[in-house]
């Protein structure tokens, strides 16, 4: 079976066929870590973990590299408001993401470049793009110009002038063209700085990704990934002084996520509904956010609310009981011997759910199908352990298959292998995040903790002296 994709640049769904063989390589555009990431930026970073579990385990050998941008604006005005170097700011938060991420589930990159460390390649890139005349230099500020590159607009599907009309541009009278877009800004008083051709400045913000990207994984990659607000101005940037400096296509294709709003509005400090996952860790199971974000395909806006997080975290719930159950059992079962004929039967249904999984998968890395599928089995897995004698073999490949999909999505394998002590603990720190809810007064979600905890058949008494728990 063939791995379909859509493609941005194309706007159509392409067979994925990578340019060197077996060998993968994927760009996704990382934070600007000047804050804590919120959950918009989460649902693109589980997305693409997801699509490079996937295809390593359909036999790719993935290269994954997502940066940091580590100066910009917003980093030197968040550094200058805390009193701190933007060094030591950029350090505190890129901590902060890799805890956050591992709570996740998310995978490290490969390669997590950062542009401060990456300047060398980027001074040579606009170098180049200066020599070929597509840049220009205006007192120590560094522009790259629009019109000389022809294709621009492609990615976005738009001509130049569509764009200007639609475009909410920087005003500079110097620029040749309202479009152009700095490539390299010369230092204000107090800024970071490094030196230069052109004086001392720092990179503008797309021309680290085109240096970074082409570091670790060549003039022409396979996957360029991010969010949807990315497509422009900044992945129009990147490809267009990419291909200007090399003359060859920059990335195969292009994908991006759908937009993540909140309670049906979009997420915005001024709306007062931002919420970085660091503030959701305290009263949320992040295995329940990762769920959530799985639950639409991934190109597919999707709606986060309280209530549907809450479904989200039931769903979960559903599955870990159900592998909790067959790991369960298949320590209480006998070995057997041979195959019954109802057993063959059944073995013979799990290989078609795992068809149906990778078609799923294979269709544009359609997690809420997939997802449809493992949901589809969980139920003919509860009738079939109710059953009297459950054959060990079915109840081993079951597990299998289970554990092997819970790799790929990143969720409900550490339950399956859980001791009463590991239970007891997740039993204890759910009651941790229901306290915590009920202190901040969200009786939504400490009610919604309680009905989790009901399913697992555990039954929870408020007392004076706190909270005591105990099994049906």
């Amino acid at each position: 079976m063939t791995i379909r994709v859509f493609n941005t640049r194309t706007h159509q769904k392409e067979d994925f066929i990578p340019i060197n063989g077996k060998k993968v390589g994927i760009y996704v555009c990382g934070p600007t870590v000047y804050d804590y990431f919120h959950i918009g930026n989460a649902r693109i970073f589980i997305v693409f973990d997801v699509i490079r579990r996937y295809l390593e385990w359909r036999g790719y050998d993935v290269t994954f590299v997502q940066n940091f941008t580590d100066i910009d604006d917003k980093m030197i005005n968040r550094a200058k408001e805390l009193g701190i170097t933007v060094a030591e700011l950029a350090e505190r938060n890129i901590a902060a993401y890799f805890e956050d991420a591992e709570a996740l589930g998310i995978k490290p990159a490969d390669v997590h470049p950062r542009a401060t460390e990456h300047i060398p390649e980027i001074i040579a890139l606009i170098s180049n793009l200066i020599e070929k005349g597509l840049a220009y230099n205006v007192d120590g500020d560094v522009y790259f110009h629009t019109p000389a590159f022809p294709p621009y607009g492609e990615l976005s599907q738009q001509s130049l002038e569509d764009l200007v009309a639609g475009a909410r541009v920087e005003i500079d009278e110097r620029k040749k063209h309202p479009l152009d877009f700095a490539l390299w800004k010369k230092q204000k008083p107090g800024e970071p700085a490094w030196e230069s051709p052109w004086g001392p400045g720092r990179p503008g913000w797309h021309i680290e990704c085109s240096a970074m990207s082409m570091k670790y994984l060549g003039e022409t990659f396979d996957i360029h990934a991010g969010g949807p607000d990315l497509i422009f101005p900044h992945h129009e940037n990147e490809k267009a002084q990419s291909e200007g400096a090399t003359g060859k296509p920059f990335a195969k294709y292009w994908l991006h996520a759908g937009y993540l709003n909140i309670n049906k509005q979009k997420m915005s400090k001024s709306l007062g509904n931002f919420m970085t996952v660091r503030d959701l860790r305290v009263t949320v199971d992040p295995a329940a956010i990762r769920f959530f974000m799985l639950s639409a395909h991934y190109r597919n806006p999707i709606n986060y609310s309280t209530e549907l997080l809450q479904q989200a975290a039931s769903g979960l719930e559903r599955l870990n009981n159900v592998v909790y159950n067959l790991r369960d059992l298949l320590n209480k079962l006998p070995q057997q011997e041979g195959i019954t004929e109802a057993a063959a039967a059944k073995l013979e249904s799990l290989a078609d759910f795992r068809k149906r999984f990778i078609a799923a998968m294979d269709d544009d890395f359609n997690t809420a199908d997939a997802l449809a599928v493992l949901f589809e089995l969980a139920r003919e897995t509860n009738t079939y352990l109710n059953q009297p004698e459950p054959a060990r073999i079915v109840v081993e490949k079951t597990l299998e298959f289970f554990l092997e999909t819970g790799e790929i999505l990143g969720f409900f394998t550490e339950q399956a292998g859980q001791t009463e002590e590991d239970l007891d603990a997740k039993i204890n720190e759910m009651i941790a995040r229901r306290q915590a809810a009920r202190e901040a007064k969200d009786w939504q979600t400490a009610d919604a903790i309680r009905d989790q905890l009901l399913e697992m058949g555990i039954i929870l008494e408020d007392t004076p002296l706190g909270v005591r728990w105990r099994r049906k």
